[in-house]
């Protein structure tokens, strides 16, 4: 039998997850899509699915005959309203998987520490530059101690819709702490550029580590193993092209001035799987991607 599971959020990420769960997943069973705008798009797609639905949010959810079913509930609204729906569901006895910056619950990223958060109430998902980069930081960790640790996540302006615009301030302080907590690094900084290109571009991410001087065959192939496990979950995610290391000598404010060492780059792309945005908003597909995975080991788990 699946476990019953509702979304929060009727927007680009609560629609694409959605669809996802209802064309692919084997153990989780869309039993409510909750929005708050009742001409939206999400919405219109739940009715098509045969999906239970509302428009009146959380307190319409609460009202849903099969409320009590449901199992896991997957916010895909904003930072600050997840703070009130994380009090309301946990009362509930619900899980709850946040794909909002929060970070109420423990971060999670599936290729990394996937198994390790599934029985706790709430579970983060970080950010999509997170999910995209935050890996690579704990690949190259695996070989060396990272010092320090820079992601740019890159994104097409017309995939980063009303929530992900009122989420940019949490996505660089939550993918920032969570390049240390999750990635290992000592210390962290997160970037995020939305590109204006037309036709729009697909996720680029670029990741700097530094590390004292480590055995550069090892460090290329824990990273080709690591986008090998992100790949299992989402198949957009590869190597732009090779690893790239360099001896440096360079100023990094965040280590208090001059450092020393081997500075990998990794080059990134993510394309989206098109099931129900564009294949440009790798961003939000890798999100997706991720959420779903993390919500499968806990239906699995249960």
């Amino acid at each position: 039998m699946k476990t019953k599971v509702a979304i929060i959020g009727s927007g680009n990420i609560g629609t694409d997850l959605m669809t996802k769960i209802v064309g692919s997943s084997k153990s989780l069973e869309m039993a409510a899509f909750v929005g708050i705008d009742p001409a939206s798009d999400g919405l219109r797609r739940a009715a098509k699915f045969g999906v239970p639905y509302t428009s009146a949010g959380i307190g319409g959810l609460l009202k849903m005959p099969g409320f009590d079913d449901i199992r896991i509930v997957f916010d895909a609204t904003s930072a600050k309203t997840h703070h009130h729906h994380d009090a309301v569901l946990r009362s509930h006895g619900k899980t709850l998987v946040d794909l909002t910056p929060a970070a109420i619950g423990p971060y999670t990223i599936p290729a990394v520490n996937g198994d390790a958060n599934v029985r706790l109430p709430n579970i983060n998902m970080v950010t999509c530059g997170g999910q995209a980069t935050i890996p690579i930081v704990a690949a190259v960790g695996k070989v060396a101690k990272v010092r320090y640790a820079e992601i740019v996540a890159s994104i097409a302006s017309k995939s980063a819709g009303p929530g992900t615009r009122a989420n940019i301030d949490e996505f660089t302080e939550t993918t920032c702490r969570a390049i240390c907590e999750i990635g290992g690094a000592e210390r962290g900084k997160a970037i995020i550029v939305l590109n204006p290109a037309e036709p729009p571009m697909i996720m680029r991410d670029t990741v700097y580590c530094l590390t004292d001087e480590a055995d550069r065959d090892a460090i290329t192939k824990s990273v080709e193993d690591m986008v090998d496990r992100v790949q299992q979950y989402a198949p957009g995610y590869r190597l732009k092209q090779a690893v790239q290391f360099e001896s440096v000598k360079l100023r990094v404010p965040e280590l208090g001035g001059d450092a020393c060492g081997l500075k990998t780059s990794v080059f990134l792309e993510v394309q989206g799987a098109g099931h129900y945005l564009p294949t440009y908003a790798g961003n939000l597909d890798i999100m997706t991607c991720a959420a779903l995975q993390i919500g499968e080991k806990v239906a699995v788990r249960a």
